[in-house]
Parts: C-alpha cells; sequence; structure tokens
C-alpha cells in the first residue's frame, strides 16, 4: 500500500465533484502513477463522459501540467514513475474557458 496526496487544480477538480485536494491509499504493490490514474478514472471520476477530459490516449491529456513533488512528471518517468508514500502528485489544467 503507497499513500500519495493528489490535487486536482486549474479547474480541473470538477471532474472529481469539485474536490481539489484528495487522500489516496492505493492498495497496490509497487504502484505506479499508471496505476493512480487508473484508480482516478474507475474509482473517482463519477461521470464516464469526464475520463476523455482527464485522459487521452491512455496517458494525461496534452494542457494539463502534471507535477510529481512540484517536479514535471517528464523528469521523473512519467506513467512508470513508481510511487512512494507521501507523494503529492498535482495535475493542473492549462486550459480555460473564455
Amino acid at each position: 500500500m503507497v499513500k500519495v496526496k493528489v490535487e486536482f487544480l486549474g479547474g480541473l477538480d470538477v471532474v472529481v465533484n469539485k474536490v481539489r485536494v484528495h487522500d489516496i491509499n492505493l492498495m497496490v504493490d509497487n504502484a505506479t502513477l499508471r496505476d493512480l490514474v487508473n484508480y482516478i478514472c474507475n474509482d473517482m471520476i463519477t461521470n464516464p463522459n469526464d475520463i476523455e477530459v482527464f485522459i487521452e490516449d491512455e496517458s494525461i491529456r496534452p494542457g494539463i501540467i502534471t507535477l510529481i513533488n512540484d517536479t514535471d512528471w517528464e523528469l521523473e518517468g512519467e506513467m512508470e514513475y513508481e510511487l512512494e508514500d507521501g507523494d503529492v502528485i498535482s495535475f493542473t489544467s492549462t486550459l480555460h474557458g473564455g
């Protein structure tokens, strides 16, 4: 099991019932960011239509900045990053209506 904090910022919280910060316990050995994203899609996003706001081609949608402990996820291995207790994963939408 791994305990992480997940933040949905920049209006992205609308896909998770408008709750910006979540403390999550993943019951997966050697959990990766991919496992977390699957958990978010399967257990946190209640409207199936909202999954496409968050995911595209089995990855985080372009226009969403993904940070692992305030570091760009591209520097950490993206979906293959192995989560550690206490990690803070932030998803921030850069796409705003206007």
